[in-house]
């Protein structure tokens, strides 16, 4: 502040001149307000002692209070208000249907209002059958159920809200016999669907089934897991060990086997770049022999020597090695299927993105919903479309090697004409020939 008022050019108060009576008056007031800081009891811990003594030393309130209106006055201010009178008033819970009346504290200025708990008591809704009904549907095998206690299995229903556990325990098994809670859970599955089916509700309700022997064979081995010793926990553990171990090395020679096959792969594609560029050579060599007649005869006997390279051979190979080849996910432990849908490691991005395009023209899901026939078809076609490109790359292969031909052999014949059959001339249209380069390019 003294700085602002220098650039304002105002007055600055004048500062206290600093003497020795006034360092000491302010120590002394310094050692007055320490000693009038009550201090926490040894042995009590800071919690209790803070509900005892506060900043404003006010005493702790007698009655709680749920004014929450400022937080800072969380205390009933006692005897500025005349006290609100409560009453021993009696209630009613709609929830019983036994009539009963409770009591409980409430002001006198506050209405009767509905019991707030009744709102958790919720009522299933257990169907009941008639004679007639059980004879023509609901009737079984005596030996394995009868109507007593099947009238006996949907009251315990009703009373105990479809609680197996507790229907099983409190099961009269004097009057009918020995029941698990499988076959309550059965018995009564069955003749809720039944009745559901007589009475069309089927739509309405879902229909559940229980299948009792996987229960069974499912406790079964939920308690042979449950009472495995020690030894044989630590011999599994070994075993689960040793097979990761397994699948790690079949893992790294697979990828071996990938990257041995793109570094195959490549200098095939090597191989046959050089083969086109050599046949092209040699078919601008052939065009550039027809315009001189003086050398005929020797480019004649140059090109007779000379071995004709062929592309088709490592076509051929191509194809027979098109297709994709997925991964089988035998391994244990919990598995997506739709890891099966996954493209290999060995398929290149030009190849994916190929079949994407591919995918999209055809107008198919590129991730359809994993299902066990989906996921094979899908792989098949993706499969499929991979040979389809390689086969258009064959059949352009063999067209450009009929052309080729056909060139030689009007430069070493001048004159004549070399007729190609017509089961060997290419049926595909222009537009085809269009989409077929764009696929061959993308592979």
């Amino acid at each position: 502040m003294a700085d602002v008022r220098d650039i304002l050019e105002l007055e600055r108060p004048v500062t206290p001149e600093l003497t020795k009576e006034s360092l000491l008056n302010s120590k002394k007031r310094n050692v007055y307000e320490r000693k009038i800081v009550a201090k926490r009891p040894e042995g009590m811990h800071r919690e209790v002692f803070a509900l005892l003594y506060n900043d404003n030393k006010d005493a702790p309130p007698l009655l709680p209070t749920d004014n929450v209106s400022c937080y800072k006055q969380t205390k009933a201010r006692l005897g500025m208000k005349k006290v609100r009178r409560w009453e021993w008033a009696p209630f009613v819970n709609p929830a019983r249907t036994d009539g009963a009346v409770f009591h409980h504290w409430k002001r006198a200025s506050e209405e009767q209002k509905e019991y707030p708990f009744a709102k958790f008591n919720k009522q299933l809704d257990i169907p009941s059958y008639t004679l007639n009904e059980y004879n023509a549907h609901l009737k079984t095998n005596p030996s394995k159920w009868t109507k007593q206690q099947t009238d006996h299995l949907f009251d315990l229903a009703k009373r105990f809200d479809v609680r197996f556990i507790i229907m099983c325990d409190r099961w009269e098994r004097a009057n009918y016999g020995i029941k698990s809670v499988e076959d309550l859970k059965e018995r009564y599955y069955e003749v809720v669907g039944i009745l559901n089916k007589v009475r069309n509700n089927a739509s309405e309700k879902k229909i559940f089934v229980f299948d009792a022997e996987h229960e069974r064979r499912r406790k079964e081995q939920l308690k042979k897991l449950f009472d495995r010793t020690t030894k044989q926990v630590e011999e599994e553990q070994m075993l689960l060990n040793e097979l990761k171990k397994i699948e790690a090395r079949k893992k790294e020679r697979e990828r071996k086997t990938q990257d041995l096959q793109k570094l195959i792969s490549q200098a095939d594609q090597q191989q046959t770049e050089h083969h086109q560029k050599e046949q092209q050579q040699q078919s601008q060599q052939a065009q550039n022999t027809s315009h001189k007649k003086q050398d005929k005869k020797l480019n004649k006997k140059k090109i007779q020597q000379q071995p004709r390279t062929s592309k088709v051979d490592s076509v051929v190979s191509a194809v027979e090695s098109a297709g994709i080849k997925f991964t089988d996910l035998r391994g244990t432990g919990v598995s997506l299927r739709s890891q099966k849908m996954k493209l290999p490691a060995n398929v290149g991005q030009k190849k994916a993105k190929a079949l994407e395009q591919v995918l999209q023209e055809f107008k198919v899901d590129p991730n359809p919903p994993p299902i066990e026939d989906i996921c094979v078809a899908f792989n098949e076609l993706r499969s499929d479309m991979v040979l389809l490109c390689e086969l258009r790359t064959a059949l352009a292969t063999c067209t450009f090697e009929l052309e080729s031909l056909k060139h030689q052999y009007e430069a070493l014949c001048p004159g004549k004409t070399l007729n190609i059959p017509a089961a060997l001339v290419n049926p595909v249209t222009d537009d085809t020939m269009v989409g077929m380069d764009d696929s061959m390019s993308m592979m």
